[in-house]
């Protein structure tokens, strides 16, 4: 591999004028210039840029640790990270913990050694134990899509209370009464809110919460469709499902599916996060949409703001708005619709 003493002496110049080249700093002639270039060109030299932002404390790279990698709300967060992050020029790494604290850990402890600027962490439970370290170095670190019962830390996020308050709500207003959520992980701030959102439209109507009716997992398809064959076990069975997010809607279609039930004539089921466009050409589920390019864009440009040592002292949390959009797979429970 060759080296600046390398392309130094094949260009005729000292290593100080082949790094004002490189860096494009200082005085150079157009014709020292052309040369050191093309004795580059032809040694193939790489500079080494980490030494060189190491100079000016940075590496100006980020990290951005997923749940899931395969979601397409992640994968939408992190197309709008890495936009705003190389409108800047940053580059990214991608990171996938698959909701595990442990490996949560991991990598936070090896990109540290990495000397990265900062971090964009959807944290793994709402503990925050393993970013302790972080706040210790004052490294920044934005949080996404969840939040922590502990510590204070910039955020963006949708609002998953009045999310799963709306969708339940519509429920509701179509007649229905005996209404299962299956949610995420009690250690995980959307799955909770998203319950709560569930018992403050149920509470609003009169009816409760039914604790039979709730269900807590993980967000994967597997969990969806487990918990739904329990929710659907129930005597009486329920009319409607609220899927806390995309995957656990699919592994409860699923098990809808098994259980020869059709969706919406004998139970609906409305769910948190769309899916992208392009992906369905007939969309059918009911959902809240949230702005998940939007989210990992303005979440990247805090994180930025507070490298560049700019914006307020003080915590900034984001709320961005969510979308009820109503689709085919909710509508009246059969009894109602029966009358209709």
């Amino acid at each position: 591999m060759s080296t600046i003493s390398d392309v130094a002496k094949r260009a005729g110049v000292s290593t100080m004028t082949v790094s004002r080249v490189v860096n494009n700093s200082g005085y150079i002639s157009q014709e020292t210039r052309e040369r050191v270039e093309r004795a580059i060109a032809e040694l193939g030299y790489v500079p080494n840029a980490l030494a060189r932002y190491l100079r000016f404390k940075q590496t100006k790279t980020i990290a951005l640790i997923l749940t899931d990698i395969t979601n397409p709300f992640f994968t939408t967060i992190a197309r709008g990270v890495e936009d705003a992050a190389r409108d800047q020029g940053f580059s990214v790494i991608f990171c996938n913990t698959d909701e595990s604290e442990t490996e949560q850990t991991e990598y936070l402890q090896l990109l540290l050694q990495r000397q990265v600027d900062g971090f964009l962490l959807v944290p793994a439970s709402d503990s925050d134990e393993s970013i302790a370290a972080l706040r210790a170095r004052g490294v920044p670190v934005v949080l996404l899509d969840r939040r922590l019962s502990v510590g204070e830390f910039d955020s963006v996020r949708c609002d998953s209370v009045q999310g799963a308050y709306e969708l339940v709500h519509h429920l509701l207003a179509l007649g229905h009464t005996r209404i299962a959520v299956l949610s995420g992980s009690k250690a995980v701030s959307t799955a909770v809110d998203r319950v709560a959102g569930y018992t403050r439209a149920m509470c609003e109507a009169g009816i409760g919460e039914d604790q039979h009716l709730v269900f807590y997992d993980r967000f994967t398809q597997g969990d969806g469709y487990r918990m739904a064959q329990r929710a659907l076990a129930a005597s009486p069975r329920p009319t409607a499902i609220f899927a806390a997010n995309n995957f656990i809607a699919f592994g409860a279609i699923r098990a809808i599916q098994e259980a020869d039930l059709r969706i919406p004539e004998d139970i609906s089921i409305v769910t948190f996060d769309d899916l992208p466009q392009l992906w369905v050409m007939d969309p059918f589920l009911t959902v809240v949409t949230q702005p998940a390019y939007e989210i990992g864009h303005k979440a990247t440009e805090l994180l930025l703001d507070r490298l560049a040592g700019e914006g307020p002292v003080e915590t900034r949390e984001i709320m961005l708005p969510a979308e009820l959009i109503v689709r085919k797979s909710s509508g009246p429970p059969p009894t109602v619709a029966t009358k209709l």
